[in-house]
């Protein structure tokens, strides 16, 4: 007999760390927290199969390190109740199972022991079938909760390989689509970067996430999207437009946001919306809907900014290229009609980051 105390105290000099074998690989691990040796807990635990190792509460703190199917407290000798919420602030012990074995009256130490966190109280004198029972229960329910939340791992790993592959796959169609506008002008593309240049260091310097800015500068290469369906007669025009050449023109936008906005991507909504309203004007003087101020979606005002000011520096067949500073000073100038002033100012608060920009790809002769 005393050969078999030893081996059960042999374990208790300290917890094995968390990266144990799997669960479903290794006996469960069941240690047991006690002042001296429960003899008898240890022999009625030993059917289950268990790894047994017998603590003092002076290693409970070891624990957080210990992945733990089930943890049974000896309550006699020890001030169970507060041992009991000392493991269970432990985040790796919070969900773990844990069964007191307790003296006294029933009832009162029941209610105090379920309060203070346990799973469930066993009343002594044992029943070392009871026991077992009860045991071998918790210890299912932990092998369970651990293969659910295996599971539920596997499958946000999977969910997540499966978003970053259809963001690629969005991020490829509107990378083709840009490859369509440039079809109808070799320098659609370098405006096209500038405008998504200009959107970012305008989202950043509104407060907007690394995030939000990407998306909508990835988006805002689409803003022209429509204009694929104006014939060349008008969109190369070397002069003023007629009244209906000029409606034909505006007509791109509600174009573009047809082609865009019953997609089911995040990102081709945020285009179409972009499309859409990129030609409003902050006091409601803008097509192709008229809004005003804040019924313009941010994505719609940001590129408004962007766009008329690589418009404004770009040769275009019926214009010259303007200085940057005389571009810069038209946003000024039109803060607060045509533009919302916030993404004014937050164009402004980035100058720096534009002028690298413009030095990067500079403006060159258009179309529009």
């Amino acid at each position: 007999m005393n050969m078999e105390i030893q081996r059960s105290r042999q374990p208790s000099a300290a917890p094995e760390p968390a990266n144990r074998a799997p669960a479903a690989a290794r006996a469960p691990f069941v240690p047991i927290v006690a002042a001296g040796m429960p003899l008898q807990l240890v022999l009625a635990l030993r059917p289950l199969g268990c790894e047994t190792p017998v603590l003092p509460a002076s290693q409970v703190p070891g624990l957080a390190a210990c992945t733990t199917e089930l943890l049974i407290v000896d309550g006699d000798g020890l001030d169970s109740l507060a041992l009991i919420q000392a493991i269970r602030a432990q985040p790796a012990q919070a969900g773990t199972p844990i069964l007191l074995v307790a003296t006294g009256e029933a009832r009162m130490i029941r209610r105090a022991a379920i309060e203070a966190g346990a799973t469930d109280v066993l009343m002594r004198p044992l029943d070392p079938l009871d026991l077992q029972t009860r045991a071998r229960t918790l210890i299912d329910l932990s092998l369970a909760r651990a293969e659910a939340a295996r599971a539920a791992s596997l499958l946000d790993r999977q969910v997540a390989g499966i978003r970053a592959e259809s963001e690629s796959r969005e991020r490829e169609i509107i990378q083709r689509l840009m490859l369509a506008a440039e079809f109808r002008d070799d320098q659609a593309g370098d405006h096209l970067t500038r405008v998504a240049g200009c959107a970012i260091a305008i989202a950043e310097g509104l407060g907007l996430s690394e995030v939000a800015a990407n998306d909508i500068a990835l988006a805002s290469t689409m803003h022209d999207i429509g204009k694929i369906g104006i014939p060349d007669s008008i969109l190369l025009k070397n002069g003023p437009l007629t009244r209906e050449e000029r409606e034909e023109m505006q007509r791109h936008a509600e174009r573009g946001y047809r082609m865009l906005h019953d997609s089911p991507s995040r990102l081709l909504q945020l285009a179409s919306e972009i499309a859409l309203t990129h030609h409003e004007r902050w006091d409601g003087t803008g097509y192709p809907r008229g809004l005003v101020g804040d019924e313009i979606p941010l994505s719609g005002r940001i590129i408004a900014v962007a766009d008329v000011f690589d418009a404004l520096i770009s040769e275009r067949v019926y214009k010259s290229a303007w200085p940057p500073e005389k571009a810069r000073d038209y946003l000024v100038e039109h803060r607060g009609s045509h533009f919302d002033p916030a993404c004014v100012d937050a164009f402004l608060s980035r100058w720096e980051d534009i002028v690298g920009l413009m030095r990067d790809r500079p403006a060159g002769a258009g179309a529009a």
